[in-house]
């Protein structure tokens, strides 16, 4: 770098506009400059906070924030450790990356026909962007959202059903990721960025490292929760549909038969949601099991039992 500037070339290298730089003074988000005679000259310093300003606002901060941010750099709080929790937040929240795909690939993948609405549904929700300067390729974010999306596709699901089903779920997974942050925030974070004053730049440090720690556990749930509803409610689809499909050759047709709310949760407290349609179909075989042995079993005992009793 080099320094003394005048306004004029402080304006070239940062980037910003001589009326905005002389905004940014009236302001107090920039140091005034120095007076040397009647030029005033600006520092590597200057052009340091206007680079800062510039990534601040590029990361949604309002001029108002930034400012609390610049002095409370200013003061010695520190200003690393709240850039550091940004970039941690602002990061990628997968170890997927994005790779590039031709339009000629893209169609071949689902079929080999060209469908310019389909396209267009997956540039709206993300799962394809556009490359500037280059119309026959698109940037794929997530390439194993595309696969799903082709395997969907190629066991029969139309490409409209694939986007309205993803517009549906994006809505779900939004409301839990929600739900995730609001769960700890209340019980981790707050402690760190819910005070009256600004984080430390030491709080705001350990909060980064904690995102770092914490930023796979919704994952996990949510991977394991899935699957545990998946598997549920999948046998409980196919009993379903083997059953209203006709009798088996060797057994009679299922039939849906309503309990007390009290007895299911009594079940259910005794094997679990999942095991409780098990639970019940095992506990009324063994009834009818039973029942049939007493049909066996002659009324009255014979005289020579009735003697042996005795």
């Amino acid at each position: 770098m080099q320094s003394p500037y005048r306004i004029e070339d402080l304006a070239h290298h940062s980037g910003a506009t001589v009326r905005t730089i002389r905004a940014y003074q009236d302001r107090g988000l920039l140091p005034r400059p120095e007076r040397r005679g009647r030029a005033n000259l600006y520092s590597d310093a200057h052009l340091a906070r206007l680079r800062q300003i510039a990534d601040l606002l590029d990361r949604g901060y309002t001029l108002a924030s930034i400012k609390e941010l610049l002095e409370a750099w200013d003061a010695g709080r520190g200003l690393g450790g709240v850039l550091g929790l940004v970039a941690e937040v602002e990061g990628p929240w997968s170890d997927e990356e994005a790779v590039r795909i031709s339009r000629a690939e893209l169609d071949e993948r689902f079929g080999g026909d060209p469908d310019d609405a389909a396209v267009a549904d997956a540039v709206e929700l993300g799962v394809l962007e556009p490359v500037p300067g280059d119309e026959d390729t698109f940037l794929v974010p997530s390439p194993q959202e595309l696969a799903v999306a082709v395997e969907l596709h190629s066991a029969g699901v139309p490409l409209a059903a694939i986007s309205g089903h993803l517009r549906e779920l994006r809505g779900r997974i939004e409301h839990i990721a929600a739900r995730f942050l609001e769960f700890t925030t209340e019980h981790v974070f707050a402690r760190y960025l819910g005070g009256p004053h600004r984080p430390t730049d030491g709080d705001a440090a350990e909060a980064a490292a904690l995102v770092r720690r914490l930023r796979p556990l919704a994952q996990q749930t949510v991977d394991a929760e899935l699957a545990r509803a998946m598997r549920l409610l999948a046998v409980r689809q196919l009993r379903h549909r083997l059953g209203t499909g006709g009798p088996a050759p060797d057994r009679p047709a299922s039939r849906s038969v309503s309990l007390p709310a009290e007895t299911m949760r009594a079940v259910e407290g005794l094997v679990g949601v999942e095991g409780a349609a098990e639970f019940l179909r095992l506990a009324a075989e063994r009834e009818v099991r039973a029942r049939a042995l007493d049909a066996l079993m002659p009324s009255e005992l014979p005289p020579a039992d009735l003697d042996e009793q005795h």
